[in-house]
């Protein structure tokens, strides 16, 4: 059956693997790809098609840049385009989303949660629709504890910053169209790079441990971040990019809510010394508070200096536990599985190690 894609996202890290992914697993069904992008990177999103193309081995022809914007009714896209796309997309792959734990409030509103219902609305208008697949993320559980399931979304609870806050209001707003939509909506853990190359586009979430030891590793004995009891759910790109095109284009996947997370994760207290013993050849010992930790990282230089959000210490404290059942069950017999996250940190520090002094791979922390 042949498919036509729109995507947003586009150029980011996770879009861009993710078109590999699918022309990789789905290249004889797919007629083209439609890309949203702001207007200001127009021209750096074209410029880019020509050298994605030679990678996946694909006509170049097959992608088409739109420009558009998500926060604006209909995308802010041309009629005359939006009339095309009305009538020929059967898949969107809705991305594109401000993932700072650091993000204002406003800001975090207006694109993950106005911009998905615009989203919303647009979908609903395409004539030839069979999936609409949302990434949100498995921390829309805030500060809830215990187990967390894929089937759980409002159950009262609190949030520790507005990404999670904002992520949470706005797959409110797309598992409600499960109603009359075909709809997947896709919940990572926390996203690190490739599980066998490393390569990544930005060190943050478990990045920012890599940036503290690096800060920290002539001192001569390293300390424990707090007690560490918390599980610490990461996962690699390629797991999440394998689950994801296979669960969005599978029949199986309609109306359904998957985490994409790993089944057997490490404790924080565990990550933390698997990372220390890799990067440093040290075992860590003794503990800081985590109540102090946050305190030092309040202080504007302290947490430039180390190149790490504040915010991330606070999941060193929540005991959230994600099933992730519905995932692995119907991934069963595909050969996706999430590989041991100690299996993966050899490539995931090589690249650190090569690209550490790239300013560009790293955030801004204000």
């Amino acid at each position: 059956m042949v498919q036509t894609y729109f995507m947003t996202g586009f150029p980011g890290f996770l879009t861009t693997r993710l078109i590999k992914q699918l022309i990789h697993d789905h290249r004889d069904n797919i007629a083209h790809i439609y890309l949203l992008v702001l207007p200001y990177l127009e021209q750096e999103a074209v410029r880019e098609i020509p050298h994605l193309a030679r990678q996946i081995d694909v006509d170049p022809e097959i992608f088409t840049v739109v420009p558009g914007d998500i926060t604006k009714v209909d995308l802010a896209l041309p009629e005359k385009t939006n009339l095309k796309l009305l009538d020929e997309i059967t898949h969107v792959f809705h991305l594109a989303a401000i993932y700072d734990l650091a993000v204002p409030k406003d800001i975090a509103y207006q694109v993950n949660v106005i911009g998905t219902q615009n989203v919303n609305e647009w979908v609903k208008k395409l004539d030839r629709l069979e999936r609409y697949i949302y990434f949100s993320t498995a921390y829309v559980s805030g500060k809830r504890e215990g187990r967390i399931y894929e089937h759980e979304l409002d159950e009262g609870q609190s949030f520790r910053n507005h990404y999670e806050q904002t992520k949470f209001a706005a797959e409110l707003l797309v598992d409600d169209l499960k109603k009359e939509i075909p709809t997947t909506i896709i919940r990572p853990g926390v996203v690190k790079g490739d599980s066998k190359t490393g390569e990544t586009s930005k060190f943050d979430g478990l990045y920012f441990l890599l940036n503290f030891l690096d800060r920290v590793k002539h001192v001569p004995v390293i300390p424990y971040i707090g007690r560490g009891e918390p599980e610490g759910n990461f996962i690699p790109a390629d797991y999440l990019l394998q689950a994801t095109s296979y669960l969005a284009i599978a029949p199986i996947g309609k109306g359904k809510t998957y985490h994409i997370t790993d089944p057997n994760p490490y404790k924080m207290h565990e990550i933390f010394r698997m990372m220390c013993e890799e990067y440093l050849g040290k075992t860590p010992k003794g503990t800081i508070p985590v109540a102090l930790s946050k305190a030092s990282m309040s202080v504007a230089p302290i947490r430039k200096w180390f190149h790490s959000e504040k915010e991330a210490l606070d999941y060193f404290l929540i005991h959230s536990s994600y099933d992730a059942s519905q995932t692995v069950a119907d991934l069963e017999g595909t050969g996706i599985t999430c590989p041991d996250l100690k299996e993966t940190l050899g490539p995931m520090i090589r690249f650190y190690r090569k690209y550490k002094d790239d300013k560009s791979k790293h955030i801004t922390i204000v």
